[in-house]
């Protein structure tokens, strides 16, 4: 059952160029150096980091595509709370970024951010946790 009395779901804008660069195969991170706001150039850096190990590089980066996201919810009128659907493709660099700033947290022993982040990710969009495995 849906809460008509809250808020409406916050859609992230489209970016194309960066979107097409990614989805072509390009670096994430010449994708990253040429559209610093796009969340989802810093979440393939920060998966593909915590994937070989690094951990503290993908918390940089996670944590980098996070604030980057914020920024964004903010200006499209997200107000702190509400949902922030998986299934709109913009919203996903956000999403992911969201998660492995949670995991990193959580190998680093940062036990109160991994929390934070799994809860967020979890009452952003159900569906976002299971699609990142942070639930």
């Amino acid at each position: 059952m849906t809460n008509l009395l809250g808020p409406q779901p916050t859609h992230l804008p489209e970016h194309t160029a960066a979107q097409a660069a990614l989805d072509a195969g390009s670096d994430p991170a010449a994708v990253a150096a040429e559209h610093p706001d796009y969340s989802e150039a810093w979440a393939s850096l920060a998966e593909k980091a915590l994937d070989a190990g690094e951990t503290v590089a993908a918390y940089a980066y996670a944590r980098t595509g996070y604030h980057r996201g914020l920024d964004q919810l903010r200006r499209a009128g997200w107000k702190g709370h509400g949902p922030v659907p998986w299934s709109h493709r913009p919203n996903q660099g956000f999403l992911r970024s969201l998660a492995v700033l949670g995991k990193a947290a959580g190998k680093i022993g940062e036990t109160e951010e991994y929390d934070r982040c799994k809860t967020f990710l979890s009452d952003s969009d159900p569906a976002a946790a299971e699609a990142t495995g942070l639930k």
